[in-house]
């Protein structure tokens, strides 16, 4: 299976497994980015998924991630910055992850989607936030967009620094974000959905951690492993 889709999204869209693909280990097997694994294995991964998909990698924008709040307009080939918007039919976007949260944007009503990965540091910076408030700029309706959080590290399994929980309590987010040092990234993104003026009933996660052995986990594999796409296009 390539593909988790969302029953809230309905139009192309995906968020993808370890598995299916060509990669050998530690990038077992459907590695679709990073450095470490042979190019030739990551670019058949993506056809592989992408045609899945029906979507051809010519029509792809996807991100140099820096872990920044930086949302950009898609466009073919890579950017930098950690979110895209668009409006174009076609142009399929996507983002990569293991253990950040990879968040999907769908206004069905005005034809607008978004993707946003989702670490620690562009939660703080609100980048789900940033990604609404760009789909605005092209016709979207806060009302109207619907929110899918795919797979990402559990609040059980992401034990951080106090000074990391200390900048999540100075930024604003409540309390239920984290537990002593646990900290919930996927209600992290959750509060900001929210706080930006998503309904609740417009958000749904897979609430699914990457630790799980259908996914590649950046902090399980001790940084020696894949990435995986969350992939979204206007038909």
């Amino acid at each position: 299976m390539y593909w988790i889709k969302s029953p809230h999204i309905s139009t192309i869209h995906g968020f993808s497994t370890r598995n299916g693909g060509v990669s050998p280990a530690p990038f077992l097997s459907l590695n679709l980015g990073g450095t470490d694994d042979l190019p030739e294995y990551i670019a058949e991964n993506r056809k592989r998924a992408l045609a899945d998909l029906n979507i051809d990698m010519t029509h792809v924008s996807y991100l140099n991630q820096i872990h920044s709040n930086i949302v950009c307009q898609a466009s073919v080939g890579k950017q930098t910055g950690d979110a895209l918007v668009t409006n174009q039919k076609s142009l399929a976007i996507a983002v990569g992850a293991a253990d950040c949260y990879p968040v999907l944007f769908y206004d069905e009503t005005n034809q607008v989607i978004g993707a946003a990965h989702c670490g620690w540091k562009g939660t703080l910076a609100r980048i789900a936030k940033n990604t609404i408030e760009e789909m605005v700029k092209l016709g979207a309706e806060i009302s109207q967009i619907k929110v899918a959080i795919g797979q990402g590290i559990s609040k059980s399994n992401y034990q951080v620094s106090e000074e990391v929980i200390e900048q999540f309590k100075n930024a604003g987010f409540s309390n239920d974000c984290w537990e002593n040092r646990q900290l919930d990234l996927l209600n992290a993104n959750r509060y900001v959905a929210l706080e930006a003026g998503i309904k609740p009933e417009h958000i749904w996660s897979m609430n699914r951690c990457t630790t799980e052995d259908d996914f590649f986990s950046y902090r399980r594999d001790n940084g020696k492993t894949g990435r995986m796409w969350a992939v979204i296009m206007l038909k």
